[in-house]
This record gives structure tokens, sequence and C-alpha cells, in this order.
């Protein structure tokens, strides 16, 4: 493991997988539990290249290089801060040849890569449609959290036009969008093949939702069973201490 310096405020986690870690700033955006139930959901057969719209600090592509056999991963992400910890983080766990961070924007990512050109796309995209509130809208968290940079649809378009015939886009998002979720999906003809439901405790509601796409797939989804965080307050579920490596 390479040694890397830490600028000021920024912390290593520990990711519970291979050893590796990973630099965050708890004043600017930490992961959460999304990223990694993402990172869950999603499969890659051997050999794939995947792409992670938004990569934040560079968490998909980590734990997916731990728990898959992708060849190549890619992670794209406009703030410059963190993308740089994404970089570090790659370079401290020794991953430097398996994942590129690159900076850009996500509308634009067609100018970026080759059309049709990933196995498997993943995105963990702001949830929040509406600015108003927001005090600071060009603060990381803001952009990280708001539709302030770029749009579900913006995210889905651009997925659509970077897989290959038969890649598989996931995502993981906010159930009280689902129905928008689906149209736009099936508007760029990425077929809703999966999703769960993910719930904090089993008598509360849903609180994020995981979908699989396939690009060009013929319909038929299958709807998972749900995913419940706590079995008590404190307490995971064994599933979600798989999913974490605990």
């Amino acid at each position: 493991m390479k040694a890397i310096s830490l600028k000021e405020k920024e912390r290593l986690d520990e990711l519970q997988r291979n050893g590796y870690q990973i630099i965050q700033n708890p004043d600017k955006f930490c992961f959460g539990m999304d990223a990694v139930l993402l990172s869950g959901f999603v499969s890659v057969k051997p050999n794939g290249t995947v792409l992670d719209l938004g990569t934040g600090t560079g968490i998909i592509p980590i734990l997916l290089e731990a728990k898959t056999q992708a060849s190549h991963l890619t992670g794209l992400e406009i703030q410059e801060e963190s993308a740089d910890m994404a970089r570090r983080s790659v370079a401290l766990n020794g991953l430097s040849e398996k994942i590129d961070i690159l900076t850009g924007d996500i509308r634009k990512a067609d100018s970026l890569f080759p059309s049709a050109s990933f196995d498997v796309i993943t995105s963990n995209p702001p949830y929040m449609i509406e600015e108003h509130g927001l005090r600071n809208p060009d603060t990381p968290k803001a952009i990280a959290r708001h539709e302030v940079l770029c749009t579900l649809e913006d995210v889905v378009s651009q997925a659509a036009k970077l897989l290959k015939t038969g890649g598989h886009f996931f995502m993981v998002h906010r159930p009280f969008r689902l129905a928008e979720i689906i149209t736009v999906m099936t508007k760029y003809k990425l077929e809703p093949k999966r999703m769960q439901l993910v719930y904090p405790f089993v008598d509360k509601e849903p609180n994020m939702i995981l979908m699989e796409g396939v690009r060009g797939g013929k319909p038929r989804m299958t709807v998972e069973k749900p995913l419940i965080i706590f079995k008590e307050p404190g307490v995971y579920m064994p599933e979600i201490r798989d999913i974490y490596g605990y």
C-alpha cells in the first residue's frame, strides 16, 4: 500500500475489503450507505469494463474492484477536490493500473469516452430535484445531493450512449421518483430489468431503490425481495453485514 499524504481535515476510512482505505473530508462529502448498497447490487462479468458516473471520492469503483473481476474501472467526477481524493485513494490502494479517475461533466460524458464502450455503468446521482432552500447551491454537499449540475435524465441519457448493446446500468435513487426513473430509462432504451426496495426497518417505508437496466433489453422486470437495513436500532441485518464485509 502506497504512502499518501492527507490534506487538512481529510481522514482515512477502512472499507473492510482487501484492506482498502479511502480518503474523505467530512466537511465536504462522505460516501453513505447508498453507495455501499449499490456496490452490493451491481454484478460485473469477468473482464468487464465499468464506468461510474459522479464517482465522488471513488467509493464505488474501489469497492467493485474488490468485489468483482472487472478488467478496468473508470470514475467520472465534476468536482476536482473529490476527484483528487479519489485519485489518491486509488494510488493508496495500489490500484492505479485498474482504476482511472477523470474530472469532467456527466452531461458531456459522451465527448470523453467512445460510444458503446462500457459493459457496466453505475451511478449514485443527486436525488433531490428542488434547489429552493439551498443556501449554498455551489457547495460540494449540495452538488452531490441536489440536481444542481446534472439531472436524472442527464445521467440516464449519457449511460445509454456509453453502454454497449446488452450492457447493464445500475443506479441507487429514492422511491418517490420511481415513476420518473422507469419513464426516463425506458425513453433511452435502458429497459428496467431488476428493482429492489431498501427499508430502514421492516415496519417503515422504503427510503432507497436499487435499479438495473439493460441497454436494448426486452421488457420484463424482476422485483427482488425487500432489503431491510436494521434488525433493531444500531444492529444491522445479516444481509447488510455481508454487503459491508463485517
